[in-house]
């Protein structure tokens, strides 16, 4: 089989711990660029919380982004498909929540939308505190995500942390049975909740196959539960050496951490 597509989740496959895009990497995926083959971001995180590694990529395909939720085109600055979550949802997760005593940060638009700094939350402003401001995410602390819901066009998931992992995973259980909303975790502390039908593999399948292509022609690279669906679909699957278990078991190969060249060890030895 003949790849065109490199489907490339973000945190904990592409980028370093230190958020960064291995050298390495950068050579390999530009050889395979020379070569005709299509890199594809495919992640959890907000559009505006890729410019850095977009650039760094110097990409002209459309981002995959909060799980499969919505396509976003760079070049033109707009989404191009999406099922974001309706009002209606938002409030009554945002409801749950409040009666859970869990924070969340709210994807909407182009910003994140917060009432409690924690977490994840944290994490990302303290990164995005370094970068040069035009590649800075826009966060946005408000008084009540609850009466924000009603001021944006689109709302494209929550992200909930907390450092009560089971608690979180009883919450995910409970939005999913009583909401009928969608539960990924993309960290070791962070579920992620969408409408239903939201994912990676599902959104990938649905460009791949609006370039005339299949999914049998994509190469895939993730490490977290949110990678799966891809994972499964592509006709090469591959997992990070630091990926979880459940999520090895799901590839079609298993490759060294994100802190080595793993990615560029693998394009030259299976796609390029």
């Amino acid at each position: 089989m003949t790849f065109r597509v490199i489907a490339l989740d973000l945190d904990g496959t592409l980028l370093t711990a230190q958020k960064s895009i291995l050298p390495e990497s950068l050579d390999a995926l530009a050889l395979a660029k020379e070569a005709g083959l299509k890199p594809v971001i495919v992640t959890g995180r907000h559009h505006n919380a890729i410019h850095p590694f977009y650039q760094a990529l110097a990409l002209d395909t459309p981002a995959i982004c909060c799980n499969g939720t919505y396509l976003y085109d760079y070049q033109a600055k707009k989404v191009l498909t999406s099922d974001p979550m309706t009002p209606q949802q938002a409030e009554a997760l945002i409801e749950l929540l409040n009666d859970y005593g869990i924070h969340s940060l709210m994807y909407v638009d182009d910003v994140m939308l917060y009432e409690r700094a924690c977490g994840h939350i944290q994490r990302t402003e303290n990164w995005a505190q370094r970068l040069p401001e035009a590649q800075r995410p826009v966060f946005r602390q408000v008084a009540s995500l609850q009466d924000a819901v009603r001021s944006v066009e689109r709302i494209w998931k929550f992200a909930l942390t907390g450092e009560d992992i089971p608690r979180l995973q009883s919450v995910a259980l409970t939005i999913e049975r009583e909401l009928n909303l969608a539960c990924e975790w993309s960290w070791h502390d962070q579920v992620d909740v969408a409408a239903p039908g939201n994912s990676k593999g599902n959104r990938l399948a649905q460009w791949v196959e609006s370039q005339g292509l299949t999914m049998d022609q994509v190469v895939a690279f993730g490490d977290n539960h949110n990678d799966i669906s891809m994972l499964e679909r592509a006709g090469l699957g591959i997992a990070m050496g630091n990926a979880d278990d459940i999520v090895k078991s799901h590839a079609d190969k298993v490759i060294g951490p994100n802190t080595e060249p793993s990615i560029a060890d693998a394009l030259r030895q299976w796609v390029l």
